[in-house]
């Protein structure tokens, strides 16, 4: 591990470009909060607000005698390089410390045998009694559905269940008496575009790890999981194939839909867990690279899996994403007409089963609202043919103080 930064006349690493930096109030303090998605960072890390000033400074270029020279008097380079030492210590900085520190926190998750989950203790209980007694009552307090006899697959959010508790269980009440030996998962990348050119040329990323739920580990199917890889060794990234696992480690894609099957089910099965990434380039060009990808491996998973009565399909991913935080000048309730009639627009098509009406409502407007389920259902809709869904819930969370607001729905297919 490099050691921290230590001179005066070279130039201080920049701040970290992917590190969110959100101001709160807290006791009557004026704080600045940083928000790493990628986990890197020390959690929960804060800072008064007045350091924004120093931080502006830090910018790549300027050495610790150069910020000394915009400092008052009271102010020494000693005290300038321990401000600096400190915010390199929690991997704020873009420094050598901290890339030896990522790089190895993402190698032993690649060499793990084990997914430990990220959202256990923040949207949900991380105990797995108070866990119990959380999903319970949930299934108590909120509308649920007739459970079906049989069903090919479900499509059902990945928002945090506080806010979408409802939809989570009338979409999984619905399948509670089903029994697949094996369920194969298609969830939203949030996180791979953030690997840099890591991922540039693949698409579904699979993880042959356990997940540790606090509600119980689920185990992958290493035997499909190996007919995937076997055949990722012959075509390679035509495929869109990729095993490297580290855009899973800070996902919660998976983890929220993990969560509910583990409740709902006590009969053994293994999970296939594949994220999606982003597939824009289906909305531009005709024919694409990505769209190549897609058709590859849809095939791949129709002549594996499509006719198998013993393999379930989950699809997880929300709607429309709209408002100031999400980079809009409207606010959400300025935007919520627009984007019902999309929605319902997008669910329809996936309803029908049909990927091409799909993919015309999204190059009506080239995702505009930022439809992040769009990815993994459109790929889903390309393994099957003619096959119909039934929509069972539309919801939305309005998130009033940040003026912004997200959309999820569910849908079966039986």
């Amino acid at each position: 591990m490099s050691e921290l930064f230590n001179s005066y006349t070279d130039p201080i690493p920049p701040l970290r470009y992917d590190v969110q930096r959100i101001p709160f109030q807290q006791n009557g303090h004026e704080l600045i909060y940083f928000f790493d998605t990628m986990g890197y960072a020390t959690p929960e890390f804060a800072l008064p607000s007045d350091a924004e000033t120093i931080l502006q400074l830090m910018d790549g270029t300027r050495s610790v005698e150069d910020i000394l020279k915009f400092s008052s008097e009271e102010i020494s380079k000693e005290q300038i390089l321990g401000y600096v030492r400190f915010l390199d210590e929690h991997r704020l900085l873009q420094s050598s410390h901290f890339r030896d520190y990522s790089g190895l926190l993402e190698t032993e998750y690649e060499k793990s045998d084990y997914h430990h989950s990220n959202t256990a203790g923040v949207s949900f209980p991380a105990d797995p009694d108070e866990l119990n007694t959380f999903l319970n009552e949930a299934f108590e307090s909120n509308p649920t559905l007739e459970p079906v006899d049989s069903a090919r697959a479900l499509y059902a959010p990945h928002i945090d269940p506080r806010v979408g508790m409802s939809s989570y269980v009338k979409a999984f009440s619905a399948i509670r008496n089903l029994t697949p030996k094996r369920v194969i998962i298609l969830a939203t990348s949030h996180y791979a575009g953030l690997y840099g050119s890591f991922y540039q040329d693949d698409t579904f990323i699979v993880a042959d790890k356990k997940f540790k739920m606090p509600n119980g580990i689920l185990n992958p199917d290493s035997e499909a999981i190996g007919h995937l890889q076997d055949h990722y060794k012959k075509v390679g990234k035509k495929s869109g194939l990729s095993f490297n696992a580290r855009a899973h480690r800070t996902e919660h894609s998976i983890e929220m839909h993990l969560l509910f099957l583990n409740h709902i089910w006590d009969h053994d099965f293994k999970i296939v867990p594949i994220l999606v990434g982003g597939i824009d380039e289906v909305m531009y060009s005709d024919g694409s690279f990505r769209e190549q990808q897609i058709q590859h491996f849809s095939k791949l998973l129709r002549d594996e899996f499509a006719n198998d009565p013993d393999t379930f399909f989950l699809i997880s991913g929300d709607l429309s994403h709209i408002g100031k935080k999400f980079g809009d000048e409207k606010t959400a309730t300025e935007l919520f007409e627009e984007i019902e009639e999309n929605d319902k627009n997008f669910i329809e098509a996936g309803a029908k089963g049909d990927p091409g009406i799909m993919l015309k409502v999204m190059k009506s407007n080239y995702d505009a609202y930022r439809i992040c389920g769009f990815p993994p259902l459109y790929t889903f809709l390309n393994i099957f043919d003619h096959i119909e869904g039934e929509i069972l819930t539309y919801d939305l969370w309005n998130e009033k103080e940040r003026e912004s607001a997200v959309s999820f729905s569910a849908l079966i297919y039986s």
